[in-house]
């Protein structure tokens, strides 16, 4: 029999349209049973000894609206058993798939649409056949199997193509998210133009790589005003600049970030350490702040994981030689706790805006909420200290995950989709013995 618990003082955070305010929490294995005196009076009827859990945050579930699974069945990176089980733990209960697989998510015989775990995973329609930029994809289709949107590869597609495409307007009102990228016009480089960057030694990708074809995108949003262009990856403070006034005047309704760029910049990681390769690249102390503005603003709508995979083999080769991208759910809420809640000043519902809500409407889904007797909720501690290892239970299998063996403060403690409570001390806040 599932065990219960009543925790006490609890900051609750039920839905949108409310602040978080403290309650007692009555769970039951992976279900939420009751909140706030029910949740009391029932605990004392179950003869339950209240444990005290003040500072900890009960949560809407998570939404990661954009990631990568090639090979969903028998990746050695990753599988989609390994994905979800991960990413439910991380408290994500919700995953969005870019179309980019072995087998190129641009027909509906290729999507995901049958799996057994309670995160609800949805794919993204590739917008044109093998992300080559070619030839349109069966846009109506696709999005008649179910599919969110539509999505090419992390380049912008040929905008003759995009024009024509958006002409025929096969996708409706359905999202469509392209990456504002032209790689020809990175010379190589994998971190933007910056002090730190040049003492590190690394090529470096100039802004105007991401503005030239972001300039593309918002002239054919304006152009075609009843399409929802949606720009992936934003990473610069030039892009920023250049989007917002398309954001003001309605030609641009929603815009992603990479949780990574919100964290890190060039000016705080050494030489060594994980994360300097990114797609689009990792920019400087400006761009970091510059995105964070944004994102609190509205011109930038949700953050997305951008999950992208390698196995240990392809992680040993030299960082110029290898994929970028990073691997992790679970590092999300942790590292932005830190740099909005803690170092910024950001209210709960404002981050929970930008890692569930605004993620939720960009892939026209209801908002997340509580609600008693479902198991879609998280248990956040902020004071919890622990170190993520590969080998732990809740570890994807990505050998590119970026802060292992790292101290860490602030973790997902429980969540119903991944069985409940994954501790329960006497107190939480203590940390791994």
């Amino acid at each position: 029999m599932p065990e219960s618990v009543l925790l006490r003082g609890v900051s609750v955070l039920r839905d949108p349209h409310r602040s978080p305010e403290p309650e007692d929490v009555l769970l039951e294995g992976e279900r939420l049973v009751a909140l706030g005196e029910g949740a009391a009076e029932q605990g004392r009827r179950m003869g339950l000894a209240p444990r005290p859990a003040a500072g900890c945050l009960l949560a809407p579930c998570l939404v990661d609206p954009h990631s990568v699974l090639e090979r969903p069945r028998d990746g050695v990176e990753e599988t989609l058993d390994s994905l979800l089980r991960s990413a439910a733990a991380a408290g994500y209960g919700q995953v969005g798939l870019l179309p980019r697989a072995a087998s190129w998510r641009d027909r509906p015989d290729r999507l995901l649409q049958h799996h057994e775990h309670p995160v609800r995973l949805h794919c993204w329609g590739g917008f044109s056949l093998d992300g080559a930029g070619r030839d349109l994809a069966p846009h109506r289709d696709l999005l008649g199997a179910g599919v969110v949107g539509l999505a090419d590869d992390l380049v912008l597609p040929d905008p003759a193509l995009l024009d024509r495409g958006l002409l025929l307007g096969e996708m409706g009102e359905a999202p469509l998210l392209l990456a504002p990228r032209d790689p020809s016009l990175s010379a190589g480089g994998f971190v933007r133009e910056g002090i730190e960057s040049i003492r590190a030694g690394w090529p470096t990708d100039p802004a105007v790589s991401e503005l030239l074809p972001l300039r593309t995108l918002l002239t054919l949003a304006e152009v075609h005003p009843s399409r929802r262009l949606v720009p992936m990856h934003l990473s610069t403070q030039a892009g920023v600049t250049l989007l917002a006034p398309a954001v003001e005047a309605g030609h641009c309704r929603a815009a992603t970030a990479h949780w990574w760029s919100l964290v890190r910049d060039t000016s705080l990681l050494a030489p060594a350490d994980e994360g300097w390769t990114l797609v689009p690249s990792l920019g400087g102390p400006g761009d970091r702040q510059a995105l964070i503005d944004a994102l609190r603003r509205g011109v930038i709508t949700a953050v997305a994981v951008s999950h992208e995979p390698l196995d240990a083999e392809e992680q040993g080769l030299p960082p110029d030689q290898r994929r970028p991208g990073l691997a992790g759910h679970r590092f999300v809420l942790p590292m932005l706790w830190e740099a909005l809640v803690r170092q910024r000043g950001w209210s709960v519902s404002e981050l929970w805006q930008a890692l569930s809500w605004g993620p939720s409407a960009l892939i026209g889904r209801e908002p997340e909420q509580l609600l008693e007797g479902s198991n879609r909720w998280l248990l956040f501690d902020p004071a919890h200290r622990w170190i993520p290892r590969q080998q732990d239970p809740d570890s994807c299998l990505a050998a590119n995950q970026p802060l292992l063996d790292q101290p860490l403060l602030g973790r997902v403690v429980g969540c119903g989709l991944a069985g409940g409570l994954r501790v329960v001390p006497e107190r939480l806040g203590a940390g791994d013995p």
